[in-house]
């Protein structure tokens, strides 16, 4: 009898769904229930379980919507969807929220016991999970992420004295690597003097815990020390070696990470090996209204499809995913370049037509998005992404896949993608690495420490299948942030054809040495249209390309950039770019910089109708060559030297007061304040930075 009335129960509720098709998910559910409102299960995974059952069924013959409660529910492995979980044109699976004004909450992490107080600047909590060799590097109480402890604090780096490296196996060139890289090396690493107390400092049960993260050009590396040379004062590591030109060397900055005398600053954490955390609360908390969460996993989502049979027909919609973790694996990690290998939050492989809308991904350890392998036709729309351990959304891979494994038609639009590189300073705010046809628009992309987007992933003029990107309406600002090199607000690297960059405003980018652009076309950058951007207050220039061909610079304004406005490298015998109808208005630095006297001389890049503004009144100057020497040598034969007269210069207020100067040039103003995020005025409030960030970022300047 019970398994009759357990059949009708399921027969009942098949045609239930087929009707309705609604599925009901619950932190107080059961995946035993049918899944009603009135019965709804307890997980993702338990409707994903339901949703095959019905569909084997052939019991959902429209939409389905899973439906699912306000509340927390606590992730301890991803969510995994795999080919039969794929919907269809007809019949999409759309899991929602089930009240659209109170979003539920994917958690990737647990929460601690209640805090004891050791005395008023010093907590300290019992991590049970431990005795069965859980261990965590990220930490999050109240809603924000807390650094564990380090030398020195959060800004500041070490410098190394000498570098001295055993290279033990040779190894081979590696495309990833630009180079030749050493499969095993050995390298001492030596402190300056004033740093040798950091050794003195550090517990000999404590080493094996200790992570060292360098910084060192553009790339980010993180090792565990072997040994720690208390005689000579040097670390000891190994590993796979980097690339010749960017390894770590003399002067390269780092920072020592968690060790218990690194704990000398509010916020700052340590967990020991016996499974006390300790923890300096911040000015105000108190702990019993701390809530502080470890991270148990490292994606949330993982969409898994095969070549012949991908996912799609997915769409997750007012949800919130947050923590996730990172753990640095015991022989390190090195980065070539972005964060490349770093893995995201929502992990998708051969999936199509899946779209993320008005979720959040948050206080993560890694990326929040990639769409990898074989994605296609996909959405990222109107979703907030921040506080990040690398970058916000990934496309595509880092190898060449044969074409009809290429990843395309991934749209970026409408988001809010800030805050991060917290973990992996090269993380970027969109990366399309082997990818295309793909748009990332509309977007306000910020507080990163590398590049805002980045369009490309091979090196020199061999076949790249990135083309037909379209970058366009971004507001791109604050990167950089005086950590590492080589970064541009777009950066575009390879072979790109069809690709344009247009409408977007570019700000504020400060590196630590060189390579702080506003757009940038590096090595092979071909054939892109870069066009009515605005670009000011970069550290290196405005517009730099360090080689490539073929390339389209007009109608943009180049205003206030530090150094530089204008840069340029490797002269070749094609032309190079072509840079016309813009607009060069700043008050210091220089006009152009190239790499060389010969570079100027034999570059083959044609300049005319342009406006150039110094409002120093100083004479222009062309890479210490007066207009008439530049003249000469056939550039900007129709260009002019005038005040643009912009309506408020000083607040950025580019617009003009009149524009019969812009005429002259054949400038065709483009309203710029279109960039960024649109839609409510709350959306829009959301996406501006604190007073207190800008006026942190532009303390930098002042340096």
């Amino acid at each position: 009898m019970l398994k009759i009335g357990k059949f009708f129960l399921m027969l009942a509720f098949s045609l239930q769904v087929a009707a309705g098709q609604e599925l009901y998910v619950s932190p107080s559910g059961d995946d035993g229930n049918s899944g009603t409102r009135e019965q709804p299960l307890a997980t993702l995974t338990g409707a994903r379980d339901r949703i095959r059952e019905l569909r084997s069924r052939g019991a959902i013959t429209d939409t389905l919507f899973v439906r699912i409660l306000p509340g927390t529910y606590t992730l301890m492995e991803p969510f995994v969807l795999t080919v039969e979980d794929a919907g269809s044109a007809t019949s999409p699976v759309i899991y929602t929220s089930a009240e659209a004004d109170k979003r539920p909450l994917f958690c990737g992490g647990i929460e601690t016991a209640q805090f004891e107080v050791v005395n008023p600047g010093l907590w300290r909590v019992f991590v049970p999970e431990t005795r069965l060799g859980f261990r965590f590097e990220q930490l999050f109480i109240n809603g924000e992420r807390r650094f564990r402890a380090q030398t020195p604090n959060r800004g500041k780096f070490l410098n190394i004295r000498k570098v001295d490296t055993d290279t033990l196996s040779r190894g081979k060139i590696d495309a990833d690597q630009y180079g030749k890289v050493a499969d095993f090396a050995l390298q001492r690493i030596c402190l300056q003097p004033d740093d040798y107390h950091i050794l003195q400092d550090i517990a000999p049960d404590e080493l094996e815990g200790v992570v060292l993260g360098f910084n060192h050009l553009w790339t980010h590396t993180r090792k565990v020390p072997d040994f720690l040379g208390l005689k000579d004062s040097c670390w000891y590591i190994s590993g796979r070696g980097l690339a010749w030109n960017f390894g770590i060397k003399k002067n390269a900055r780092y920072i020592v990470e968690n060790y218990r005398k690194a704990m000398d600053a509010p916020g700052e954490w340590y967990l020991d090996k016996s499974g006390w955390l300790w923890y300096i609360p911040m000015p105000g908390e108190t702990p019993e209204q701390t809530r502080c969460l470890m991270p148990v996993t490292e994606q949330l989502i993982t969409i898994a499809g095969k070549p012949d049979s991908p996912v799609e027909h997915i769409r997750f919609e007012n949800i919130r995913f947050e923590v996730t973790g990172y753990r640095t694996p015991p022989h390190g990690y090195t980065d070539p370049q972005a964060a490349v290998s770093i893995p995201a939050t929502v992990m998708l492989d051969f999936a199509q037509e899946i779209e993320f809308l008005n979720c959040n991904i948050a206080h993560t350890g890694n990326y929040a998005i990639w769409f990898r392998e074989q994605c296609r036709r996909s959405r990222v729309e109107h979703c907030h992404l921040h506080d990040l351990g690398a970058g916000g959304i990934k496309i595509g891979t880092s190898y060449i896949p044969p074409e009809e494994r290429l990843t395309k038609e991934i749209t970026v639009h409408n988001n809010i993608i800030q805050h991060g590189g917290y973990i992996f300073p090269p993380g970027v705010g969109v990366i399309i690495f082997n990818g295309s046809d793909n748009a990332i628009t509309h977007n306000d992309i910020g507080d990163f420490r590398y590049s805002g987007v980045s369009v490309g992933w091979v090196w020199g003029y061999t076949y790249s299948p990135t083309k037909r990107n379209t970058i366009a309406y971004n507001h791109i600002h604050h990167l950089g942030w005086g950590e590492l090199c080589d970064m541009g607000g777009v950066y575009l690297l390879g072979a790109s054809e069809g690709t344009t960059v247009n409408n977007n405003v570019i700000h504020d980018i400060y590196s630590y040495d060189y390579g702080g652009w506003g757009l940038y076309t590096d090595e092979g950058a071909y054939d892109i249209l870069l066009e009515n951007n605005l670009v000011y207050n970069c550290k290196s220039s405005g517009f730099h390309q360090h080689y490539g061909k073929m390339n389209t610079i007009r109608n943009n304004i180049f205003a206030f950039n530090l150094n530089h406005q204008i840069q340029f490298t490797r002269a070749e015998e094609h032309l190079s770019y072509s840079f016309t109808n813009n607009i060069i208005y700043f008050d210091r630095g220089s006009l152009i910089s190239f790499s060389s006297e010969e570079a100027f001389r034999k570059a083959n890049i044609m300049y005319d109708r342009n406006c150039y503004w110094d409002r120093r009144g100083e004479k222009l100057v062309f890479y210490g060559h007066s207009y008439d020497e530049w003249k000469k040598m056939g550039r900007d034969l129709h260009s002019i030297v005038a005040d643009p007269l912009f309506e408020d210069p000083e607040n950025y207020d580019f617009r003009f007061r009149k524009r019969a100067v812009a005429r002259k040039i054949g400038f065709v103003p483009f309203d710029y304040s279109r960039a960024g995020v649109i839609g409510s005025e709350d959306w829009k409030a959301k996406a501006t930075v604190s007073p207190e960030l800008d006026e942190q970022f532009r303390s930098l300047y002042k340096r």
